[in-house]
């Protein structure tokens, strides 16, 4: 089941990205999932956005029992 985030009034796709856990850099992603909203730049409250899967980049320069490596 996919996650859901309602916008705040304001909220805007950087922004949205940051409070669900992705970076600034996943906002085209997350844009592309929501496609039917890209034309909002300042979200109204209320907006249902799917959060898709993105994968996490591993830390580099740890070592292997710290990047959650067996």
């Amino acid at each position: 089941m996919p996650k859901i985030y309602n916008t705040a009034l304001g909220d805007m796709w950087d922004s949205v990205a940051f409070k669900v856990g992705l970076t600034e850099s996943h906002t085209r992603t997350l844009m592309e999932a929501n496609i039917e909203y890209a034309r909002y730049y300042v979200f109204p409250a209320n907006i249902r956005l799917v959060i898709p899967d993105v994968p996490r980049p591993r830390p580099e320069g740890l070592p292997p029992w710290k990047r959650g490596e067996s």
